[in-house]
């Protein structure tokens, strides 16, 4: 059941004061939010879920660099509600269909004194949620202007669990902590990019209630505006927001008419239903590509993973204080072990074609890595450049030839003003060695110097890449770079980010928990798709370099890194091994060959934040479903029942499963395989290993 209540008295000639304007309330099913004017004139806002408080009355507004800005006091001069209940299809996605349904309330205020500036907040209720954001009219007294401070508040009602990782401006490849808001503290965290403030954290943030109620904080469409961080009061459990800045100092520099990003707040008294929710989706704006025949999810292998585990490198030669302009690459000495040479791109090209998989992506096969990391330098790469080892025409004809494409790999260095300068032609050259698909990358201090990662300048950096390899028919997948808000949607030739703390880490850190991975999904992922490159065999790594590889392994077990491809969602999924680890393990590859990246349904069936994650998919077109399921360093026994399956259908299901005495830490690579006819009666029993999981293919028995 819906219903929606407004109420707002006006005064002759449409205002209202402070004191005389009612609230205004809005509801659709659980979720009820309320708009106020607080005594002293500031616009404030509450959420209710049933007779729970998600969040209790919070400040609104803004602070501008050009004299009086949206602080208060301010009064309503009027307000507008709308029903929106529609559907609309994904270019790709985990569901075929998506519903569309809030009902809209617009506020209108204004300065009382001069100069009298106008504000507009929207907000859409949701069944499961909010959203809403600061519009700016066109108007005289408004035109160019610079945003100093947001004044967004989240006032929570307890000390509720939080699942966070630092505030830094520069990075978000963390672990996450699971503390009591009271014990946020991130002094004691080691810094990857700049360290953030004590109480600074970022989103999506995670937090779960005493009484039950599971919420996500985050925010939608973020476009020409820096990403919001929020800093924590350990004593109130209030959050407030805070934007990253620019090299200024300031946070946002627009010109009206213009909106902010939508503030997002996911609510359930369940779990599964928050990775459900599709708010954030909803809030972005429809595709701005009309043709998209061009976009395609798919599976990919390729050179990347060799470097990371010591068997190989990106750069050519060991040397250093190269310059871009002016060296004679040929004549430089090779180090004899670069990955990105013509005979070992065509091997993976060989394998992947052996396979299926659609593409191969290839670093370290520019120019510049010789000294390209920590040195803040603007000439890095030219992105057009090949290495002497590195036949471009060769490979794209032999590529061609096997029926797939090579991935390009463009690594900025964070040097964005290089980047952008080079773009065009970055792009030119793609087209003309027919690469479909880009990756890019953003490690280190940006360039312009001063800028964060997180920031606004940075942000429309992002989206007019965005723009562009859309404009030259090309998919892109961005690596350090802020954390998605939606915009798959509005450009879905944006297939993936990175944006958190991926599998690498387990090569050449402290690694990532077994825990990691069941918080992604309530967190990053909330967001849009991570590129978290799953897939790996060999979990032990000392046999590919046992001199530096001593001691590290992949924090989880094989059965595990199967059932990502299920439960850390993407359009493109790596299959990051290397050919040699899947050619000693063909029948568990055969997952990784059959798992779709598309899909027409998705249910969530179990979840718990830092616990477990299972989620059953069917693919795109097909009756077919697969099913993945995750644990922490706990083992658990998940029964699934098979209710989502077609009635009178008999299927053959494939578990993969952790195999007798597994565990993530001591016998992470013991797997086992069994077939078992199902029905929608049936009622799967997986038994999940420490750090485990599993991973279920089931198909129609015709």
């Amino acid at each position: 059941m819906k219903y929606f209540v407004f109420a707002v008295l006006l005064l002759s000639g449409g205002a209202a004061t402070a004191q005389s304007a009612a609230p205004l309330t809005a509801r659709l099913d659980k979720v009820s939010l309320t708009f106020a004017l607080a005594p002293n004139g500031r616009p404030t806002y509450a959420v209710q879920y049933g007779a729970k408080t998600v969040i209790k009355p919070s400040r609104l507004g803004l602070a501008l660099a050009e004299g009086p800005g949206f602080e208060g006091p301010l009064e309503i001069t009027g307000s507008e509600t709308k029903d929106v209940d529609d559907t609309w299809n994904p270019v790709w996605g985990e569901v075929k269909t998506i519903r569309n349904h809030y009902q809209q309330l617009t506020v209108h205020l204004r300065q009382p004194q001069a100069p009298g500036r106008r504000l507009d907040v929207v907000f859409r209720v949701f069944a499961d949620g909010v959203g809403f954001r600061y519009e700016f009219p066109r108007q005289p007294n408004l035109q160019y202007f610079t945003v100093q401070q947001e004044l967004t508040e989240f006032n929570l009602p307890a000390d509720h669990k939080a699942f966070w990782i630092p505030g830094d401006y520069d990075s978000n490849e963390y672990t996450y902590t699971t503390s009591r808001l009271s014990a946020v503290n991130t002094t004691p965290i080691e810094a990857i990019q700049l360290k953030a403030a004590p109480t600074r954290v970022q989103t999506p943030l995670m937090l779960k209630s005493d009484d039950g109620l599971y919420l996500n904080i985050h925010e939608a469409a973020l476009v020409n505006y820096p990403a919001m961080m929020l800093n924590v009061n350990t004593q109130t459990f209030g959050l407030s927001s805070q934007l990253v800045p620019a090299a200024t100092g300031a946070a946002a520099y627009l010109q009206a008419p213009e909106h902010t990003p939508w503030r997002t707040l996911v609510v359930s008294d369940n779990a599964p239903a928050v990775l459900a929710s599709k708010l954030i989706l909803n809030l972005n704006e429809p595709s701005k590509i009309d043709d998209t025949s061009w976009i395609k999810p798919q599976k990919f292998v390729g050179v990347w993973w060799e470097m990371h585990v010591n068997k190989a490198s990106w750069n050519y030669a060991d040397t250093s204080n190269i310059k871009l302009v002016g060296t004679d690459w040929t004549k430089l000495q090779p180090n004899g072990h670069h990955g990105a040479n013509t005979a070992n791109v065509k091997r993976y090209i060989d394998f992947a074609a052996k396979h299926g998989l659609a593409s191969v992506l290839v670093e370290g096969w520019n120019v510049g890595w010789e000294d390209w990391a920590n040195n803040w330098k603007e000439e890095v790469f030219d992105f057009v450049t090949p290495y002497p080892d590195f036949d471009v025409t060769e490979l794209q004809q032999y590529a061609a030839a096997k029926g797939v494409q090579l991935m390009m790999h463009h690594e900025t260095s964070s040097s964005v003003t290089n980047y952008e300068r080079r773009q065009e032609a970055a792009y030119r050259f793609m087209r003309e060695h027919n690469y479909a698909a880009l990756k890019t990358g953003y490690v280190g201090r940006i360039i312009p110097r001063g800028e964060y990662h997180d920031g606004q300048w940075m942000v429309n950096h992002y989206v007019r890449t965005a723009q562009q390899t859309a404009a030259n028919r090309i998919m892109v997948d961005m690596h350090e770079a802020v954390r998605p808000t939606g915009l798959h949607r509005t450009y879905p030739n944006w297939l993936a980010n990175e944006a958190a703390r991926g599998n690498e880490f387990n090569a050449w850190s402290t690694g990532n928990p077994p825990e990691h991975e069941t918080i992604l999904p309530f967190t990053r992922l909330m967001g849009g798709p991570m590129d978290y490159t799953p897939g790996i065999f060999q979990i032990q790594l000392e046999p590919w370099n046992p001199a530096r590889n001593q001691g590290k392994q992949v924090h989880t077990t094989l059965a595990k890194q199967l059932a990502l491809y299920v439960t850390l969602y993407s359009p493109l999924q790596m299959a990051a091994d290397l050919p040699e680890a899947y050619e000693q393990h063909p029948d568990a590859f055969r997952f990784i060959e059959d798992v779709p990246v598309d899909w027409d349904d998705t249910r969530i069936l179990l979840a718990e934040p830092g616990e477990y994650v299972t989620i059953a998919r069917q693919a795109k077109g097909l009756d077919e479903w697969y099913v993945g399921s995750i644990t922490d360093e706990n083992a658990r026994r998940q029964e699934v029942k098979l209710d989502f399956l077609t009635p009178g259908q008999r299927y053959e299901a494939t578990v993969y499963a952790d195999g007798p005495g597994a565990s993530w830490d001591k016998n992470p690579m013991a797997y086992r395989i069994r077939k078992l006819n199902v029905t929608r009666k049936s009622t799967l029993k997986l038994q999940l290993a420490p750090g485990g999981g599993a991973a279920v293919s089931i198909k129609p028995v015709r």
